[in-house]
């Protein structure tokens, strides 16, 4: 039906016993940088699943050059589109670009008890790993559908996703939950934070600068800004509100970019500030933002004083919300289970984001639950252990037994 993959690592692997390892390699091998196109990977899986008699369906961006997947595989009774598990991963990586890697990133490497490549850990194992079961999911014929689902651009902002939530609820699809495959260490997480980012943008006055007291320096009014959230970020780890079950228990308030200036003897008109407010579910990250802004609005009287056109303005780039799943819901119960772990006792919480509160908010249960670890991903010799790939393949395994009639 399909062609033997090439596999790179005959012997760490037949030492590690990982039948989604040639999966793996073939996923990193396609370099699927966010800013480029996804569709070489897309196209090979589509093509894998129609091997085995699966329909799959498309949704493209603007440009035709990025796209989604869904598959389904239909339960024994010939049931589509209502109930049933959707296991989601993205397709796209962060580039590579300025870091000093040890190996080819696009070639996956077992060295020692790990594996390297870009995105072993950030996220291509999960999504090779489900890919891998599809033929025993169909031999061993499934009680209600099973759906994959693989999106673009994650990682610049869960952009993907929205379209293929949009889409398969627009055509009827009903799932009863979902496991978003990031990684976990393959505890179960049952919540993440939320994420606004904005851009201040604060414009001052020119003037040459042997004559400061003549102009406004709107890097040193976005530095004053920069220090406000520095001390806002500060009460927070000091005061919370706390929740203890997330890696980091308090909200957080994080400075990313700043750009202004153009010579060091002209006193800055423009500088811009990026910067993000990730929220658990016991703080408001609009009445953070409020904080923030009647802090920069106070300092606009004293520009307008030197310069009537100085302003200070906030643009909201992004929200990514958080999500929360009950620990006794049955999308965890069954998750706790694959896991090994007893019901609710090793649930998770993390600070950084996911396409699971996308599903969640679309009304479908989401679990996050995947290999590997969140410090790993994005750094230079990406890896993962084969002890959690391992991991991940005994899940899948447990959760075949739970869903599938033989």
């Amino acid at each position: 039906m399909n062609a033997p993959l090439p596999h790179t690592a005959v012997q760490a692997a037949a030492a590690a016993d990982l039948a989604a390892l040639p999966l793996i390699e073939k996923w990193v091998s396609f370099n699927s940088v966010s800013r480029d196109s996804n569709l070489p990977i897309i196209e090979w899986t589509r093509s894998r699943l129609q091997g085995y008699g699966i329909e799959c369906r498309l949704t493209y961006d603007d440009s035709g050059k990025k796209a989604n997947l869904w598959a389904t595989l239909p339960a024994a009774d010939g049931e589509t589109r209502i109930g049933g598990l959707v296991l989601s991963g993205h397709t796209d990586v962060v580039p590579v670009d300025g870091q000093a890697w040890d190996t080819d990133p696009f070639a996956a490497q077992v060295i020692g008890d790990r594996l390297y490549g870009r995105g072993v850990t950030d996220m291509k194992s999960f999504g090779a790993t489900a890919l891998m079961m599809v033929p025993e999911l169909l031999k061993r014929g499934l009680k209600r559908p099973v759906h994959l689902a693989f999106s673009y651009d994650e990682e610049v902002g869960c952009i993907g996703v929205r379209r293929l939530i949009a889409d398969l609820l627009a055509q009827g699809y009903r799932p009863a939950g979902c496991i978003v495959g990031e990684p976990t260490g393959m505890q179960v997480v049952i919540a993440h934070k939320g994420k606004h980012a904005y851009k201040t943008s604060v414009r001052g006055f020119e003037a040459h600068s042997s004559l400061t007291p003549l102009g406004v320096n709107a890097v040193e009014i976005a530095c004053e800004f920069v220090a406000h959230l520095r001390a806002m970020q500060g009460r927070l780890v000091a005061e919370g509100p706390f929740d203890p079950i997330y890696d980091v228990p308090h909200s957080t308030i994080h400075t990313g970019v700043i750009a202004g200036g153009t010579a060091l003897n002209i006193i800055p008109r423009d500088c811009d500030v990026t910067w993000e407010i990730r929220h658990h579910h016991l703080d408001n990250p609009d009445l953070l933002f409020a904080q923030a802004k009647a802090f920069a609005d106070s300092l606009v009287p004293a520009m307008r004083a030197v310069a009537p056109d100085t302003s200070i303005v906030h643009e909201r780039k992004s929200v990514l919300p958080g999500f929360a799943t009950g620990a006794d819901s049955d999308i965890a119960r069954l998750c706790f289970r694959c896991a090994g772990t007893d019901i609710g006792a090793e649930a998770g919480k993390v600070s950084f984001g996911t396409e699971a509160s996308l599903f969640h908010q679309a009304g479908v249960p989401t679990i996050v639950c995947g290999p590997g670890h969140i410090a790993q991903a994005h750094q230079p010799n990406e890896w993962v252990t084969l002890e959690q790939l391992a991991a991940c393949e005994r899940f899948m395994r447990r959760l075949a037994d739970e869903i599938c009639i033989a």
